[in-house]
């Protein structure tokens, strides 16, 4: 893939936190996101989750392919993990975006987190910021598009799909984290 020139500007940004109901010490993200199944990520966010898997980069780094709509725009999400704990995930990715006036190219960064609030109960967070690649500003600019237009519309449906999937992959992480509790007791 050529090198992708960034803007460091926000396209969208949002962050959702949902409680869990286990105990820190039984969380595992990063398991949880690489033995994802698709079924599973489906019903984290319906209709919108398509399809996901994990494979690996060519230099080993784990990464987590996802696809899925963002309101009218169809992303195909090449997650590479530049951290991958069980309790901080921080994925990167320059993402394939198909929209109605034709394809381009975005950086996403999804950052999953959880934090103990108690013994039997911790806060997981889903982050996701959008940049612009130079591509991206290319593409708005030949469609006579305004970044300021296209950010409020990807702030807008960007904000709606993870506040939809925040506490769905929350409810997910906890069963994970249930069953393994229920395996090592």
């Amino acid at each position: 893939m050529p090198d992708v020139i960034l803007y460091d500007v926000d396209l969208s940004n949002s962050a959702y936190s949902k409680i869990i109901n286990a105990p820190l010490a039984n969380i595992d993200i990063a398991e949880w996101l690489f033995k994802l199944s698709e079924a599973e990520y489906q019903r984290c966010c319906p209709p919108d989750h398509i399809s996901c898997g994990s494979t690996y980069t060519d230099d080993g780094k784990k990464m987590s392919i996802n696809v899925e709509m963002i309101g009218q725009t169809l992303m195909i999400q090449h997650y590479v993990a530049e951290v991958a704990s069980p309790t901080f995930c921080r994925m990167v990715s320059t993402s394939d975006a198909f929209t109605p006036n034709g394809r381009t190219r975005v950086q996403v960064i999804w950052t999953l987190s959880a934090k103990a609030i108690d013994e039997k109960t911790c806060e997981y967070t889903n982050s996701v910021v959008a940049h612009p690649t130079a591509e991206f500003m290319d593409f708005i600019v030949k469609h006579n598009i305004t970044f300021e237009d296209v950010a409020k519309v990807r702030q807008q449906d960007g904000g709606d799909h993870n506040r939809r999937e925040t506490p769905l992959f929350a409810a997910s992480i906890e069963r994970k984290a249930m069953h393994r509790f229920h395996q090592v007791a």
